[in-house]
Parts: C-alpha cells; sequence; structure tokens
C-alpha cells in the first residue's frame, strides 16, 4: 500500500492504517474545532466606526488582508476537493483531507462574517482578487502552479507525473498556505497585540492554528512520497522546488510592501519582509531543503499565537478556548 499510486485502494477500508501521522492530524483538527459566530465582533464593530481608534493606514491594511483571505481560502478548498483528494489514494489521507476542506469552508465564513459585522462591501473585498495587483499577482501564481492536478487526464504514474505531483504539493502546501498567508496573519495579530480590531485578529489566530496543520500534513505528505519514490528526490528537482520557492517569497514580500507600506504601531514593512524570509527557511527545512536567508525571527511572539499559549483568567476563557488551547504539540 503507497500513499499515492496505489490501485487496489478500498475507500471504504480505512483500518488497518499504515500513516499514523495523518490520523493524528486528523485528531488535532478535530479538537482545534471553532466558528466564527463564537467569536464576538462588538468591539470591533465600535472600533471600525470610531475615527479615533484606527486610523487609514490601518484600515487598508485590514481590507487588504480581508480581500486576500476571502478568495485565498476558497482556492484552496479548490485545490484540495478537485484535485489533491483525486491524487491521493490512501483512506486515512483523504479523511485528513475532508477535514482539511471543511476548515477551509470555515475559513471562508469566517469572511462572510466579518463582511456581516463590520458592514464592509462584500463586492469589494471578494474581489480583492482582481483589483489589487499584489493580490491577484499572488492567487495568479499558484493557479499556474496547480495547474498538473487540475487536468483531469493528469495521473502521478512515473517519475515525471510524480515530479509534477510534488511540484504542486509544494505550491498548494509550502508556498500558498505556508508563505503567502502567514505576513496578513503577523499583520492582523500585530494590532490584536494593540486591542485594536481583537475579534477579528482573534479569528486571525484560530485561523492560523488551522493552518499549521495544514502545513504539516502537507509537508509529512510531500516527505513521505519523497521516501516511497526517492527516484524522484534528484538534486536537479531540488533546486527547482527552491527557486520555485524563491519567487513565491519574492510575491509575498512585495505584498508585505503594498500592505503596510509605511508601518503600523511601530512595526515597519520591512520587519514584515524579514518574517517572510525567517518563516520560509522553516519551510523549505521541513522538506529537506537547504536554507536560503538566516533572517532572524523579528516576531517571537507569532510562536505563542500559533501555540495558542494563552495565559488567561478561566472563567473569562471561552469554552472553545478551554477545551483546546493545550492540543497541540508542535
Amino acid at each position: 500500500m503507497a500513499i499515492i499510486n496505489d490501485s487496489i485502494t478500498d475507500p471504504n477500508k480505512i483500518l488497518p492504517m499504515k500513516y499514523l501521522w495523518a490520523r493524528q492530524h486528523y485528531k488535532d483538527g478535530v479538537n482545534n474545532n471553532w466558528t466564527p459566530e463564537e467569536v464576538s465582533m462588538q468591539k470591533d464593530v465600535e472600533q471600525w466606526k470610531s475615527n479615533a481608534v484606527l486610523g487609514e493606514k490601518e484600515r487598508r491594511l485590514i481590507l487588504w488582508n480581508l480581500g486576500f483571505f476571502s478568495t485565498a481560502e476558497s482556492l484552496t478548498a479548490n485545490n484540495i476537493v478537485l484535485a489533491v483528494y483525486r491524487q491521493v489514494t490512501n483512506p486515512e489521507c483523504r479523511q485528513y483531507l475532508l477535514r482539511q476542506a471543511f476548515e477551509e469552508a470555515i475559513h471562508t465564513d469566517c469572511f462572510i462574517y466579518c463582511c456581516d459585522s463590520l458592514g464592509l462591501d462584500p463586492n469589494y473585498i471578494f474581489n480583492m482578487y482582481k483589483t489589487i495587483p499584489s493580490i491577484k499577482d499572488k492567487d495568479d501564481f499558484v493557479v499556474e502552479l496547480t495547474k498538473n492536478v487540475f487536468d483531469t487526464n493528469f495521473s502521478t504514474k512515473g517519475i515525471e507525473n510524480t515530479r509534477k505531483f510534488i511540484h504542486d504539493l509544494v505550491g498548494y502546501y509550502v508556498i500558498m498556505e505556508g508563505i503567502f498567508f502567514y505576513a496578513g496573519f503577523a499583520m492582523m495579530l500585530a494590532l490584536k497585540r494593540q486591542n485594536k480590531m481583537i475579534g477579528v485578529g482573534e479569528q486571525f489566530e484560530y485561523i492560523m492554528r488551522d493552518e499549521s496543520l495544514h502545513l504539516a500534513f502537507g509537508c509529512d505528505l510531500i516527505n513521505t512520497i519523497k521516501t516511497e519514490y526517492p527516484e524522484v528526490w534528484d538534486k536537479k528537482f531540488q533546486k527547482e522546488l527552491v527557486d520555485l520557492i524563491l519567487k513565491g517569497v519574492e510575491f509575498e514580500k512585495k505584498y508585505a510592501l503594498d500592505a503596510c507600506p509605511e508601518g503600523v504601531l511601530g512595526i515597519n514593512a520591512q520587519q514584515f519582509v524579514e518574517y517572510v524570509e525567517y518563516i520560509t527557511d522553516r519551510r523549505l527545512e521541513r522538506i529537506g531543503l537547504p536554507k536560503q536567508f538566516d533572517t532572524e525571527n523579528p516576531f517571537p511572539w507569532m510562536s505563542q499565537s500559533v501555540d495558542l499559549s494563552k495565559e488567561k483568567n478561566f472563567f473569562e476563557t471561552r469554552v472553545t478556548e478551554y477545551k483546546t488551547a493545550g492540543s497541540l504539540e508542535w
């Protein structure tokens, strides 16, 4: 039994399991379950309506991130349901992919909830992937990257096709979910640290927690294919992937500089660029590729947000937080 190209896979026979890491990711996802409506938006609405709390730069930053994420989550869901699920033949991995697809739907619902709560024009927000050049560039890049798996005649049979599949998985999991999302996460959580747009920031925290699991699953999937098909992982292909990731990094840096050109709250745009470099090295190492930047983490507090190490009074903590805050190990 293999993780791809297994013609004898019975989708109804999930036991016995071979890839216990996939089962663990599924269980962690279930433990992390949340819905947007659990997060109060009352203070956010008051701040959004007040000219005394948010400046124009901050409002622009918030709108740009809502605009990027609102359509990026749908793009990732399409990748899972229409492409990746079809090629990954292992039952427990497919079970996790179904869980991930549900979480992407929750994330899309999050941005609907934010638009409704703040009274934003949904046509403006959900069309930013067409109207904002640096958002459009990122989306176009990923769509072009992952076109192989959307071909209905595509198969992972053979060395070159397996390489194409890994290439698309890197584009989807490592670049899209592992890099393109994280400058935006840092921006929104920087606002939250200043007690601005706390509800939106809390939802971004939960999304980032989910995305960290998605990234972990994707990297485990890539590494397993590498192990089972070692002939695909030659030096030439590794260099191709590094070059691909570095190209994606440039798009994310451009977005970071465009979304926050003058900085906010004592954090400048260059720090977001440095953060992109820092997380890129982590992603490269995770799939066995060499670091490229050796940049220090300018936002050490971001790891606390991923790990949800929240020090709250028990009676001020929501039930969801109490149930799930300590459930993950990284």
